[in-house]
């Protein structure tokens, strides 16, 4: 991975997989910052902040489905309707572990959703999001 994110943004209630998940990002030292939020309305309140504050927008957004407050598809919806002014040019990928069939068909009607992967973030998945995304 030769291309360094300025801001990864992490979506999920889970402590440990939020440990886990910022791990393999600094091992792959792909990004300066991985902040981390454990909902949805919490990563709409952090993107709106960073808008405001003339912030650089987290590049890359990881998104759980189940979370409480505003869960993944929730959240996808209050994306939608932000201004383009802030949104930046975030990729978002749902980083799940709903085997569902009909999640992930839900996913790919959100043109807002680039990829859709089961947890955990590994290394190997990384770098391919990092390839794919976000070519040098």
């Amino acid at each position: 991975m030769n291309r360094k994110l300025n801001s990864i943004l992490l979506v999920d209630d889970d402590p440990s997989t939020n440990y886990l998940h910022t791990r393999v990002i600094k091992a792959g030292a792909c990004a300066e910052h991985v902040d981390v939020v454990d909902n949805g309305q919490a990563a709409i309140d952090f993107i709106r902040k960073a808008a405001a504050e003339k912030k650089p927008f987290p590049e890359l957004i990881l998104l759980d489905i189940n979370m409480p407050v505003l869960n993944g598809w929730e959240f996808l919806e209050a994306y939608k309707r932000l201004p383009d002014s802030e949104k930046g040019n975030s990729k978002i990928i749902m980083l799940t572990t709903s085997m569902n069939p009909d999640d992930e068909l839900l996913a790919s009607e959100y043109s807002e959703v680039s990829a859709y992967y089961f947890k955990p973030l590994e290394k190997a998945m990384l770098q391919e999001i990092m390839e794919k995304y976000f070519p040098n």
